[in-house]
């Protein structure tokens, strides 16, 4: 059975360790474990996005993709009264996410859900997102269409995708949808950070 971060039930031993990582200005030390996506360090493109984010909103905001959480706890570490909805299809990341926001103090602001707990009729001011490339084309496209609507009218998507996995196609790609506009915010080792604002109703 080949084992993917985004396999819903990882194959790999559930064995847990912390690592300590910088987000939000502190070191802190948080749990993961084999089977999630970049199980042993912050990756270098949640670390370029990281470097290009806007502060996050006064209102709710969407982690596409969360992993073990770097993204939903830097969220919240920056303004504590913010409301995260932090998605991914694999479980185990879900329960380490959990771990991770009641390590920091977190669980009041972020909530770690399977895409198809999220009610249908939420929507959100901010979507951060390194969004899994390596699932293939057709599904990241079906991926981005389920989500990058339910940004409210004049909200902000970030995206982070390596330039040698298409960054350039992804972003014409997404213009072509006409759901706002898309600009690149951002180039660094390798990836581009990529802002989709919502058109106004």
């Amino acid at each position: 059975m080949t084992d993917h971060y985004f396999s819903a039930e990882p194959a790999s031993a559930d064995e847990r360790r912390l690592i300590r990582v910088a987000l939000a200005g502190r070191e802190v030390d948080l749990e993961t474990a084999a089977g999630v996506f970049s199980p042993g360090h912050l990756d270098l493109g949640t670390q370029v996005l990281l470097r290009h984010l806007p502060p996050p909103p006064d209102g709710r905001l969407l982690d596409l993709g969360c992993g073990w959480g770097p993204l939903a706890l830097t969220a919240a570490l920056q303004r504590p009264g913010v409301k995260v909805t932090a998605v991914d299809v694999n479980r185990r990341a879900l329960d380490l996410l959990a771990r991770n926001a009641a390590r920091l103090g977190a669980t009041d602001s972020i909530e770690a859900r399977e895409p198809d707990e999220v009610p249908a009729k939420r929507r959100f001011d901010a979507i951060w997102s390194n969004p899994p490339i390596r699932i293939g084309k057709p599904q990241l496209h079906a991926l981005l269409t389920a989500w990058l609507p339910r940004l409210k009218p004049e909200g902000e998507a970030h995206l982070v995708v390596q330039k040698n996995l298409g960054a350039d196609s992804l972003a014409g790609w997404i213009a072509d949808q006409g759901w706002g506009d898309i600009e690149k915010v951002g180039s660094a080792k390798g990836f581009r950070v990529l802002k989709v604002t919502r058109s106004a109703e």
